[in-house]
Parts: structure tokens; C-alpha cells; sequence
């Protein structure tokens, strides 16, 4: 059979920029084109590492980085069929994470553009997550965003890049947070998120009545911190009840737990997408969930559901781009650098916080580190 030849269509469009992704346990590089083509990709978990801590431990996180990256690069270079000469830029997150794993990605993609002679980005992760959708779907400016994630829950609006508006946060924890002390509290092992959502597929969801935090009340903001509470409390009486936590209490915890967190959320964004459509104007708009909870699929399905229901488009990166990963920093990187050509953040540091709205009044954490949230 002939060979096929390329054609101008195959060909992908500059800028190529590399993003290297190192803010917590995830060790990941990629290569994008402006046309939206992931030309390379590559993940290295370091999930066997930290499971039998139930959770990620920063030192144990920086060394895998420091062992794993230089390799990475190479390889996804190879896979691309590129050097850094043939780069345009090369970013990085340097913020909010891991200071000891940022460190590592920042040093090492600074490094490698100085060498280069070429621009470097420093890229939020939160960014990153906010503008995953627009590397796989044509959505425009402005849309509402739901960013749900281990560290971050966080209603937005969203009118361009590095351009973003808060509309609510989490007063406490975050969702992804609440599902691994969830896990972690029922045994369910590491990572928590995918364990707790499996769990509660052959639960019964309407079993316990969990309390339902801010339900209705005014404005945009989370609080998980007491249904959090409500759960360990929950399954303490079950066991005290029959001597053991058995198979069907905690599948049924975890189904009725998910179902808290999805009323929650679909409150939450109900009345974002009132404010939202304020702001925007009218017409369909938007709405973007992104962050590794993003990947829970009963979330999806509800929150799809409201916002076609509100007159709402729905708009989710595919599952394996939700969780932390190197395209969507390449990405973010491409979008500032087209945004800004001059862009050179050689003398930007890595950050433990960096809001995406930084004119917003921090609720949580606001101390040396600066704001979480």
C-alpha cells in the first residue's frame, strides 16, 4: 500500500512550546502547537511512591521529580521529532504547588530556555486547568468556570487569559480534598477521588442524610470542612452499631457522600450561572468544569444536566486531561506567549499561592505564603 503523503494540514502551526508540569505528585512534560495539536505527551505517577502514606509527601514528591524530569524532557523531545532550538518557548508551573517539586520543573525549564536562547513562561496550574477546554474545543471568551481540584474549589469568570473575576471559593476545603480524607478515612486507599466515586456506584445514595453546607444560602462559596465531619462521625457509629464498618455501610456512605457533594456543587453553580449571565449578557454561555475532580463522572453527568437546564453549553477537558498533566501547561504557556510575544518571566519565582484573581478578598490561608484562595 502507498505511502501517504503529508499534506499542509498535517503540518502543525508554530508557536511549539514545551510545558513541564511538577507541582505536586505528578511528573509530566508535552509539546503543543498553536493549532491545537499535542505533539507529545508524557506522565509519570508517582502514586505506588505515596500510597502507603495515604497521601503525598512533599520530600518523597521533589526527589521523584529530580530523578524523572531530565529523562522526561528528552523522551518527549524524541517523540516529537524536536530539539530546544526548534522550540519557541518553554513553560512551566511555578505556582501554587509544592515548593520543593516546583523548584524542580522551574529550575530545570529555566535552564533549559536560557540555553536555548529562548523565552521562558511561568505558568499558573490553576491557569493550566482553566484553559484546558479551549486546547480541545473552540470555546470564546468570556465563560463561567468551575475549577474542582485536590486544593481548589472555585467558581470564576473567566474573560481572557490571565484575565479572571472570583465569583465564589471554598471557605474551608476543597472537594478533592474532602473525597481523600473520605477514602482515607474508609480504607479506601490512595488515590481517594477514583476509590470513594467506584465505591459508591453499588451504594444506595439516600441511605444517610448528610448536612448539606451553604445549601441555599446567599452568594457563591463552598464549605466541605463539616460534612467531612459528618462522614467520619457516620461511619463511627456504624461500626460501633455491628463491631465492624462492613462492605455496604461504606459503599453506601460513599454514595450518599458523593450525592452531598454533587447538591453542593449544582447549588453552588446554579447561582454562579444567575451572576455570570449578568456580567456576560444573554445568549448560551459556557460553562467549563475542569480540575481532577472534573474527572468524577457522576459530577459531570449533574452538573451537564444544570447547565443545559439554565441555557448553559457544558464543556469538560477529557478525563485524562482533567487530573495534572504536562499539555495543559504547555497550553497556558502558548496562550500567554501568543497573548504577550516579549513575555520573559526569568524573574519570576516558584510560588506555594498564586490566585488566579488577585484582586480578590482571600478567605483562606492569607499569611507569608500570601493567599490560597
Amino acid at each position: 500500500m502507498p505511502k501517504k503523503e503529508k499534506t499542509m494540514e498535517d503540518t502543525p502551526l508554530r508557536p511549539f512550546v514545551l510545558g513541564i508540569e511538577t507541582s505536586c505528585d505528578e511528573t509530566a512534560a508535552a509539546i503543543v502547537s498553536a493549532d491545537k495539536k499535542i505533539l507529545a505527551h508524557k506522565i509519570l505517577s508517582q502514586i505506588d511512591e505515596h500510597s502507603e502514606y495515604g497521601g503525598v509527601v512533599p520530600e518523597i514528591a521533589a526527589r521523584q521529580h529530580i530523578s524523572n524530569l531530565d529523562h522526561l524532557i528528552k523522551s518527549v523531545l524524541s517523540d516529537g521529532k524536536m530539539d530546544f532550538k526548534d522550540l519557541d518557548a518553554v513553560a512551566a508551573t511555578t505556582g501554587p504547588g509544592l515548593v520543593g517539586g516546583l523548584m524542580v520543573g522551574v529550575m530545570t525549564a529555566k535552564a533549559a530556555a536560557r540555553a536555548a536562547g529562548k523565552p521562558f513562561v511561568a505558568v499558573n496550574h490553576l491557569e493550566g486547568h482553566a484553559l484546558t477546554a479551549r486546547l480541545t474545543e473552540d470555546i470564546p471568551f468570556p465563560y463561567l468556570l468551575l475549577l474542582v481540584s485536590g486544593g481548589h474549589c472555585q467558581l470564576l469568570a473567566v474573560y481572557g487569559v490571565s484575565r479572571y473575576e472570583r465569583l465564589g471559593t471554598t471557605i474551608d476545603d476543597a472537594v478533592g480534598e474532602a473525597y481523600d480524607k473520605t477514602a482515607k478515612l474508609l480504607g479506601l486507599g490512595y488515590p481517594g477521588g477514583p476509590a470513594v466515586e467506584k465505591e459508591a456506584l453499588i451504594g444506595d445514595e439516600d441511605r444517610f442524610p448528610f448536612p448539606k453546607p451553604l445549601l441555599n444560602k446567599p452568594g457563591c462559596d463552598f464549605s466541605f470542612s463539616g460534612l467531612k465531619t459528618a462522614v467520619r462521625r457516620t461511619a463511627e457509629a456504624c461500626a460501633k452499631e455491628r463491631g465492624a464498618l462492613y462492605p455496604d455501610d461504606r459503599a453506601d456512605i460513599c454514595a450518599s457522600f458523593q450525592k452531598t457533594i454533587a447538591l453542593c456543587l449544582l447549588n453552588r453553580v446554579s447561582r454562579a450561572m444567575v451572576l455570570f449571565r449578568e456580567k456576560a449578557g444573554t445568549g448560551t454561555l459556557p460553562l467549563v468544569v475542569a480540575g481532577g475532580v472534573a474527572a468524577n463522572k457522576y459530577l459531570r453527568a449533574a452538573l451537564k444536566e444544570a447547565a443545559e437546564k439554565e441555557g448553559f453549553s457544558f464543556h469538560a477537558p477529557p478525563l485524562a486531561l482533567c487530573t495534572d498533566n504536562g499539555a495543559m501547561v504547555a497550553w497556558a504557556g502558548l496562550e500567554r506567549f501568543r497573548h504577550d510575544p516579549s513575555i520573559d518571566d526569568f524573574d519570576v519565582s516558584p510560588r506555594a499561592r498564586w490566585p488566579l484573581d488577585e484582586s480578590a478578598t482571600p478567605l483562606v490561608g492569607k499569611g507569608k505564603k500570601g493567599a490560597k484562595a
